[in-house]
This record gives structure tokens, C-alpha cells and sequence, in this order.
């Protein structure tokens, strides 16, 4: 399938990719986009299938969602939750990126839990910005905003579905085979993380680097921002091509000294707007 994809930042500059989780769509990343965007990215997202202003399909396997993303040779694929577990199984592709980072991937999904995911996920169809303000108040109000209009345009199908689809959801395998580097930043264990001990140990390798964002949930990209970044700029400064040195064909990452981010500019190929 042949997905929306919205395009801004620096043509020439490095290409990063970014891939919503589920309920969201390519608005939802306006502040890491905003923040490549200023370190002189080309900066892509898409809308995944049945999300956003994608087709819908009946068939959400993660193999599928994997297959519809475009371009080769991204200079970094981050995705998360859903987007992660999708970018990961994309990424075993030879020459689909050359670096990978994943926020809070969901990789495998505990079967005592899965009807509770499940119950979660099609409870979010009914958020209100009121609503996810009271249960998210550290939230900026735009990633409220985008969250719940992301919502809107998804269905109990498409929440339900990518998991009917996904009965033995698996992308510890495709995360474990990866010779890319790799990061893996993890929502805290004594908040919430989809990221149990038994998983990291089955994806560790010399390539990849876990770490924990501490004090946030399973979107560390919103509730904690600055930190989230930090860690992400550290990774970007020290993480070699994956033939161990810089290519001198691919164009350098600018990295900001400190986080940085313009509130009210950037990501604007789609703006929602809430009733």
C-alpha cells in the first residue's frame, strides 16, 4: 500500500523517517520533527495503514505494516510502540536504514495481558482532549491535541484488528537479527514499559544500546521531551555506520548542544483541528 507521507526540514540533509504507533498518525511526531527539523534533517512521516489519511485494509499482520513503508537507505528509521515493532521487521531489509532507534517498541505481547491492551486500545477511540488532559497533565497541549484527533481518524477495526492479525505478535526476532545500530529507549518499569527483562535479554547484541527514560510511560517522547532527545543525541553522536565507519557519502548529523525545539513552528504538512 502506498502511504501518505509528509515531507519537511532540510532537502540534502540527513533522512530520518518516523513511524506513528498505533491510534496515531504522522501529526502526533510535530515535536521530534520540529527538533530534527532544526538540526538540518529531512524529516519524513508517514500514516500507516488505517490510520491517518491512509487507505483502510483488512490486513494489519506487522509484516504488512512493515511492507508499506517507503524509501531505502534512511539515515535513521525512529519509531514507536507499533511503529517500532513495524520499522523493525522493515529493517531487516538490507539497505532500509542505516540506523534504527525505537521508543518503547512493542515487540511481543504477554498473553495474560493481551485483552487488557486490547481494552486500552479501543478506549483511546473515545478520548477528549479534556479527558487525556486530566490522565496526562504533564502532556503539552499539542500532543494532547494531536493524540486525540489521531484517535478520531482510527476504528475499532483497525485497534482491534492489529492484534486479531497478530496473534503471536513477534519482532524480538527481527530486532534480535539487526547488524544495524540500534537504540532501544524504554518507558520506566515503575511507570510503564511494554519492555519486559525477558525481552530485552532475547534482543540484546553488540549493536544495540538499551536504555531507560526514567519517570515516563510508554510515550517517553511526550512525557518527558528534553530527556527523551537527550538520550537520542547522545546515541546519534557515537553511533557508527554499520560498516563501523562514516561513509563519507552520507551526510552528517548536525547535533544540537542541548535539546531544542520550536513550540509553535515546524511540522505543519497536516494541523488538526479539534471541536
Amino acid at each position: 500500500m502506498e502511504l501518505p507521507l509528509y515531507s519537511s526540514g532540510t532537502p540534502g540533509g540527513p533522512r530520518v523517517l518516523l513511524v506513528h504507533g498505533l491510534n496515531g498518525d504522522a501529526a502526533t511526531w510535530w515535536r521530534v520533527a520540529d527538533a530534527f527539523e532544526a538540526s538540518g534533517c529531512h524529516v519524513h512521516s508517514v500514516d500507516l495503514r488505517g490510520h491517518g489519511a491512509a487507505a483502510r485494509d483488512d490486513d494489519l499482520a506487522l509484516a504488512s505494516y512493515a511492507a508499506d513503508l517507503p524509501g531505502t537507505d534512511w539515515d535513521l528509521v525512529l519509531g514507536h510502540s507499533l511503529g517500532a515493532a513495524t520499522a523493525s521487521i522493515a529493517a531487516t531489509t538490507p539497505g532500509f536504514a542505516r540506523r534504527l532507534a525505537l521508543l518503547d517498541p512493542v515487540l511481543e505481547i504477554d498473553p495474560a495481558s493481551r485483552d487488557a491492551i486490547i481494552a486500552d486500545q479501543l478506549a483511546e477511540l473515545e478520548l477528549t482532549v479534556d479527558s487525556l488532559t486530566a490522565e496526562k497533565p504533564h502532556w503539552h497541549p499539542r500532543d494532547v491535541a494531536t493524540k486525540v484527533a489521531a484517535a478520531r481518524l482510527s476504528s475499532p477495526g483497525t485497534a482491534r484488528g492489529s492484534f486479531d492479525d497478530n496473534p503471536a505478535w513477534d519482532a524480538v526476532t527481527a530486532v534480535a537479527g539487526l547488524e544495524i545500530p540500534t537504540l532501544v529507549l524504554s518507558g520506566d518499569p515503575a511507570v510503564y514499559t511494554m519492555l519486559g527483562t525477558a525481552t530485552v535479554a532475547a534482543i540484546t547484541r553488540p549493536a544495540l544500546e538499551y536504555r531507560v527514560i526514567p519517570g515516563t510511560g510508554h510515550s517517553p517522547q511526550r512525557d518527558d521531551f528534553d530527556a527523551t532527545m537527550a538520550v537520542l543525541w547522545d546515541w546519534l553522536s557515537r553511533s557508527p555506520e554499520p560498516s563501523g565507519r562514516l561513509d563519507p557519502r552520507s551526510p552528517r548529523f548536525s547535533y544540537p548542544e542541548a535539546p531544542l525545539f520550536r513550540l509553535e513552528s515546524g511540522y505543519r504538512n497536516r494541523e488538526h483541528q479539534i471541536p
